[in-house]
């Protein structure tokens, strides 16, 4: 068995919640690169981001996706893990789930309470900001697109595990 998806998209699209779900689903591993970094980093990804910087931090988020790739699975990626070039490439040609979402949607499910190092300053603003640069990439690599705003975990865990194991609906 390989990676069987990607999951893609900004913060507060669903990628963990999502990751985990389908991959319970389909009987398979879950992985998140910001769990992997944390692990390797021996720190939360905040702490990485104000202690050693995101550069620091997005080459321990290259290294986490490149691992993730190699094993076997459900992946879930950071939201800029994508827009790293080398990422980018790794992911040509892999299953890859873009999992949009509008900031009204992401803002009720991340908060945008300053526990995400990208948007502590004007979290709105800069999450629109960061979509609108993001968005051409996550398009061009996704297989798949799926929007989850507005809709409940379970329609979306449904619609992306049909898409990438056509017929897991009827054993689910």
């Amino acid at each position: 068995m390989s990676v069987v998806a990607v999951l893609i998209g900004p913060p507060g699209a669903g990628k963990t919640t999502v990751g985990r779900r389908v991959a319970a689903r389909l009987q398979v591993p879950f992985v998140d690169t910001d769990h992997l970094v944390e692990q390797e980093a021996g720190a939360s990804i905040s702490d990485i981001f104000v202690e050693q910087g995101e550069q620091a931090f997005r080459a321990l988020e290259a290294a986490a996706v490149a691992r993730g790739l190699q094993g076997e699975g459900v992946l879930a990626l950071g939201g800029g893990a994508a827009m790293h070039p080398g990422t980018a490439e790794l992911l040509r040609g892999a299953p890859v789930v873009f999992l949009d979402v509008t900031i009204k949607d992401a803002a009720g499910r991340v908060g945008f309470d300053g526990s995400r190092p990208l948007l502590a300053v004007n979290p709105r603003a800069t999450w629109t900001r960061m979509m609108d640069a993001r968005r051409p990439t996550y398009e061009a690599l996704a297989t798949w697109r799926v929007d989850t705003g507005g809709r409940k975990i379970a329609e979306v865990v449904a619609q992306v595990s049909e898409l990438i194991d056509p017929g897991s609906t009827e054993r689910a």
